[in-house]
């Protein structure tokens, strides 16, 4: 079968397909000639990221596809409820970048309570001349330990996050539709395991509780976050978001940081991508990074693997 890798994978996801004798075109063809180019090399089978669309009219316009495959956590550029309705399959690999989303978001946890977003701009800037004041200036750090880590949304990654949180002393409280209490394994790496119990409770008392919040939900229909649930919040506390953009309203947002009702706040993702708002890009207390959070080599290299190896399953005889 003819697979073409459009957004490319890592060589690992390469090499298992090739044993498995699938016949492989790597060229990154263009979203307006995708079509042309499915249908000239009878491709069957097409491997896409965030930035190749499998919309309705192109699926139309190639009734040979029997799979797409979406490196991705979430499956947006995919139009999966007609691609399944012409008997496409549609598979992801959610549980790759897990991880890698988790240490992302005590990546900006620590930018922020560590002040290392500032100091990253005024040390180059300031650091021969001022250096007295910049250490007084930025030495109201705090540390996690002790601290109240609140996860909203506790899938795998949220589960992560929370391994993270208890290796570092902090407490963790959940906002889940699970159970009232939830069981975590932490696995070390000399095969040791410890086992704890993780409370849940309401939103409300999530925000009330937490000193920081961090959120691991899907695309709502509506903010999940609005000027009333930050309201809830510390004015300590920071939120963290590598989910998605519309799950917070970033104007109220910055707003309760301009209004000092929150202290912080870690964005990976944003309501108007590829174009985030200039208030939130140049907001002193906002750390930012531009939708990477699940973007490490090991994520790679796992979703390559899992993708690789469901096209196998389904096919390879």
């Amino acid at each position: 079968m003819n697979i073409l890798i459009n957004d490319g994978i890592s060589p690992a996801g390469i090499a298992a397909l090739e044993k498995a004798n699938f016949k492989l075109f790597q060229t990154k063809v263009a979203q307006s000639q995708l079509a042309n180019y499915i249908n000239k090399n009878t491709i069957e089978i097409i491997l896409v990221g965030s930035n190749t669309q499998i919309r309705k009219e192109l699926i139309d316009q190639c009734p040979q596809l029997k799979l797409i495959g979406c490196s991705s956590i979430e499956l947006d550029p995919i139009d999966v409820a007609y691609a399944e309705k012409k008997d496409i399959k549609v598979i992801h690999t959610p549980n790759a970048f897990s991880r890698s989303v988790a240490e992302m978001v005590f990546a900006h946890i620590f930018s922020n309570i560590r002040n290392l977003k500032n100091t990253n701009q005024d040390m180059p800037l300031e650091g021969d001349s001022r250096f007295k004041e910049l250490n007084s200036g930025y030495s109201n750090a705090s540390e996690l330990q002790g601290k109240t880590l609140g996860i909203i949304g506790f899938g795998r990654t949220g589960k992560e996050v929370a391994k993270i949180a208890l290796g570092l002393g902090m407490k963790v409280l959940v906002s889940s539709k699970n159970s009232e209490e939830i069981s975590l394994k932490l696995n070390f790496f000399d095969g040791q395991e410890v086992s704890f119990t993780i409370p849940s409770a309401s939103l409300q008392e999530v925000l009330k509780t937490a000193d920081i919040v961090t959120l691991h939900v899907p695309a709502q229909n509506e903010y999940l976050i609005t000027k009333e649930e930050l309201e809830l919040m510390k004015p300590t506390a920071g939120i963290i978001n590598t989910s998605r953009g519309d799950v917070l309203d970033e104007v109220a947002l910055v707003e309760a940081l301009n209004d000092k009702k929150i202290a912080f706040a870690g964005l990976d993702v944003f309501e108007k991508e590829p174009h985030p708002e200039i208030q939130i890009l140049m907001h002193p207390a906002i750390s930012l990074s531009p939708h990477i959070a699940g973007s490490t080599q090991e994520a790679q290299d796992k979703s390559a693997v899992e993708l690789s190896n469901q096209i196998i399953n389904i096919f390879a005889k």
